[in-house]
């Protein structure tokens, strides 16, 4: 597996923009041995000028970095109503993940509604040799390993695939080991860690379909009481996963992102070996 940093854990709380400067971010992932970025909206995106796309992967490849993923527009990782519409008309995030060298582009659905928009979205973007994933994710339809599965079947494409994030799947009471990557192991396109501990006192508040509110603390990932890391690892080497595994970390109310992107790394890579 490889290490992505996701410029998530320097986004402010709104999700739309950063709160260091993307050369910042870039020196951090060098500096500590990731290999690539997931881009998000917040730092380039849809509304992004394409000279400024070039630019940025210029900067990503001058610093020896490749982008993992592209999340292309804010909607998608806000999951709002407005997440799916996207799939509606997909050649800007194509154009966006075209730009930056990315071959696969975070998607939302919501309802069954968006499927048929999700195999049209998907086959626009095979032409593009562009796959596109859908992120384990709570109030959308892969919350649960077996509604995931039907929707996966039922879009159909080769190039349509899961991003395994084990918070989430938590959250909804899904298994995220062994068991259920098992299962998933056809369809994983990537990898997001991020760490919750449950409490049903906790802080924060996340809305599920299958459960209802889940309330929780954030954790930096290498503290006990959330997610069991070292099951969730061991089970993407199990079933032949090697692809990235990106730390997608909310840091920006834990701590500063230099410290979470050096103890991110130093955990994971702990894991991995």
């Amino acid at each position: 597996m490889k290490l992505s940093l996701s410029v998530r854990i320097a986004e402010s709380a709104c999700k739309t923009k950063l709160n260091i400067d993307l050369s910042e971010l870039l020196r951090l992932a060098v500096e500590n041995g990731y290999e690539a970025i997931c881009m998000r909206a917040s730092a380039a995106g849809i509304q992004t000028p394409p000279d400024d796309l070039r630019k940025i992967r210029d900067q990503v490849e001058q610093a020896g970095l490749v982008v993992s993923m592209v999340t292309a527009d804010c909607d998608v990782p806000l999951n709002n109503d407005n997440g799916p519409n996207s799939l509606r008309n997909i050649g800007p995030s194509l154009d966006v993940a075209t730009a930056l060298g990315c071959d696969l582009i975070r998607v939302c659905l919501k309802q069954p509604a968006d499927v048929p928009f999700a195999r049209m979205a998907a086959e626009q973007a095979a032409e593009r040799n562009i796959r596109l994933a859908h992120q384990c994710h709570t109030t959308t339809l892969f919350e649960q390993i077996d509604r995931s599965l039907e929707v996966l079947h039922d879009i159909d494409r080769p190039n349509f695939g899961l991003i395994y994030e084990p918070a989430n799947l938590m959250l909804c009471g899904e298994p995220y080991d062994l068991t259920g990557l098992q299962r998933l192991q056809p369809f994983l396109m990537n990898a997001y860690v991020q760490n919750h501990r449950l409490d049903a006192d906790g802080p924060e508040e996340l809305e599920t379909w299958c459960r209802g509110p889940a309330r929780f603390h954030h954790l930096p990932l290498w503290e006990p009481g959330g997610v069991d890391f070292v099951a969730a690892i061991e089970g993407l080497k199990a079933v032949g996963y090697d692809g990235y595994l990106t730390v997608h970390q909310h840091y920006a109310h834990i701590m500063g992102p230099d410290e979470a992107a050096i103890k991110s790394a130093r955990y994971l890579r702990g894991l991995i070996a």
